[in-house]
């Protein structure tokens, strides 16, 4: 793989700096006498120890020794020991080739990330150039299109639908290029596929492992890096968890961003991003220079928890939430039944916490939702989701991760009313 190939020119440019790299040498050694680096003196640190109540009672402590240590500048790339876990973690569920290798060519390695909001940030940032042509599923996530745009690159829709991205609609979106084209430097060929393969953001859809295996395909045929937004990896209705893109990667070609904000909190802020060890280390250099490292205290926080959990607690924790999100879909199924039968169109979710409605009997929902939100019932005009947000649209989104069924009922209630209500001005 030739990874400069998914580098921009600033990124290409990029170096630690030096004044971290001094920093590293202190913690590698801890008894070293330095007047180099710019630590605070840890007496003008106010926290000394923290001790913290979990859900089910029993408390997580951290003692001098961990609380100093949070407190003060560290790996730019994570703690080294919550590093090792995520390590770990990823090896037992996905089992990488170029982690399970050593001698992989990719060296995939796992580092900790502010969230993987900010991770998809930075990676755009280090990867992405002016004029770049950028493939992503339709309907998407809005936020990394509003990341990208700003760049100046251009987004290149490829329909998804109850399975998520189509394959054949991936290929006839390449048509236009040669896979030669790839090795082409002066090519406007893309470069990267973003995608939510789980419990899709808006639609609720999961791509399934054949197709997943068809899109790596295609990714290794055109030399495509794929952008695996994965934070509801965890949150699949069915078992067993229907394989990652990163389980397939024998050629060091997906970036996998990983959260705890569905599993554990998104106010910790902490995530971790798996993928070739080179473009991980330009990365590294973009967190040296901005956020210089996630939270300590998030860090140690999260790391208290995990090391008193171990992975399989973390992992029957995990299947849990699934369970309530599960519950809580099909109490939602059960009230758009009651309500938007025969008014309304949907599949159930594979996972996650998202219902994707088609309204077919109006063009476009913008009208729909003003007036839902006065009837106190807001929803989301699936506009937002699509590469051509000015376009109508028929579609809404409705979450379920946070109402009660007395909250459901009234909405789609609500929503029922006022579609109702549109649609008898028409006859």
């Amino acid at each position: 793989m030739n990874y400069e190939r998914f580098q921009n020119q600033a990124c290409l440019a990029r170096t630690p700096t030096p004044l971290r790299q001094m920093a590293l040498m202190m913690i590698k050694r801890p008894n070293v006498i330095s007047m180099g680096g710019g630590l605070p003196d840890p007496s003008a640190i106010p926290f000394i120890d923290a001790t913290v109540k979990l859900r089910d009672g029993s408390e997580l402590h951290i003692d001098p020794a961990d609380m100093a240590l949070s407190m003060q500048y560290s790996h730019s790339e994570g703690y080294p020991a919550l590093r090792q876990w995520f390590k770990e973690l990823q090896k037992r569920i996905h089992n990488p080739p170029g982690m399970a290798n050593p001698t992989h060519p990719s060296g995939t390695e796992v580092i900790v990330i502010n969230g993987s909001q900010d991770a998809l940030f930075k990676t755009f940032n280090a990867m992405v150039s002016r004029g770049d042509n950028i493939l992503i599923e339709n309907p998407a996530y809005p936020v990394p299109c509003t990341i990208l745009t700003p760049l100046g690159c251009n987004l290149i829709p490829v329909e998804a639908d109850a399975d998520g991205m189509n394959p054949e609609n991936l290929r006839r979106a390449l048509s236009r290029w040669s896979p030669e084209d790839a090795k082409d430097p002066n090519s406007d060929i893309p470069k990267l596929l973003y995608c939510v393969p789980t419990g899709g953001n808006p639609t609720g859809s999961g791509l399934t492992l054949q197709r997943k295996q068809e899109i790596y395909k295609l990714a290794q045929e055109y030399d495509l890096m794929i952008i695996e937004d994965d934070p509801y990896y965890y949150l699949q209705f069915t078992e067993p968890l229907t394989p990652s893109f990163l389980s397939l990667d024998v050629d060091g070609r997906v970036m996998r961003f990983d959260t705890l904000s569905k599993i554990i909190s998104p106010g910790v802020r902490v995530g971790f991003l798996t993928g070739p060890q080179p473009l991980l280390q330009k990365i590294t250099y973009e967190i040296m220079y901005s956020t210089i490292h996630v939270s300590g205290i998030s860090q140690m926080l999260v790391l208290a928890l995990l090391k008193k959990w171990g992975h399989d607690k973390f992992l029957a924790q995990a299947k849990e939430i699934s369970n309530l999100y599960l519950k809580k879909s099909e109490l939602c199924n059960m009230y758009l039944e009651k309500h938007l039968t025969d008014l309304a169109e949907w599949s159930k979710p594979s996972g996650g916490m998202f219902f994707w409605i088609k309204i077919p009997s109006i063009t476009d929902t913008k009208e729909l939702l003003e007036n839902t939100y006065h009837r106190d019932a807001l929803f989301v005009g699936g506009s937002a989701f699509f590469a051509d947000r000015s376009a109508p649209c028929q579609y809404i989104r409705a979450s379920y991760s946070l109402v009660t069924p007395e909250q459901m009922d009234k909405a789609f209630a609500a929503l029922a009313e006022s579609l109702k209500e549109i649609l008898s001005k028409k006859t």
